[in-house]
Parts: structure tokens; sequence; C-alpha cells
């Protein structure tokens, strides 16, 4: 899931929400606002059983997509557009 928050000026906050379990073990979201590193966004565990990372974006299309252990990929349904390049996010 995909939470936007209008930031003052031009910047949105975005927040990337996965279950705390699924996929197991440690995930990033990786796209083209971190050069596709993984690591460099990881989501943490909440205590409503959720996992969560927040990034602030300024206005553009982003590609991403969720990295989870083992290279398993994952998109997000929730994401303004999802094809076989991944998940698509127009702020």
């Amino acid at each position: 899931m995909i939470k936007r928050n209008k930031l003052f000026g031009s910047q949105t906050r975005v927040t990337f929400c996965l279950p705390r379990d699924v996929p197991p073990g440690p995930v990033s979201v990786v796209g083209s606002f971190n050069g596709w590193q993984p690591g460099r966004h990881e989501l943490v565990a909440r205590r409503d059983g959720t996992r969560t990372v927040t990034v602030k974006l300024p206005p553009g299309e982003y590609r991403f997509r969720y990295l989870g252990t083992g290279g398993v990929w994952l998109d997000d349904e929730s994401a303004d557009q999802v094809d076989d390049r991944g998940s698509l996010l127009r702020l």
C-alpha cells in the first residue's frame, strides 16, 4: 500500500507499506528515486502489524518494486500503474 501526503512546496511524503511478515525477512523498496539500491530504503516493522518506509519526493514519475530476501520481487497493486516493468508512482 502507498500513502501520499503533500508537504509544503512541491514535495510529497510517500509511505510504502507491506504486512509485517509477507514476504518473510527484510524488504527494501527500490526504484528510480534511489538508484535501485537494495537496503537504502528498508521497511521497518511497526506495532500495527505492518512495516513501512517513508521518502520525500519531488513531482515526477517513479518506477519501483519491493525486493525481499532471496531475490523475491513484489509489485504494489495500489500504485498508479503496474506492468511488466514494475510499479509506477505519479506525483
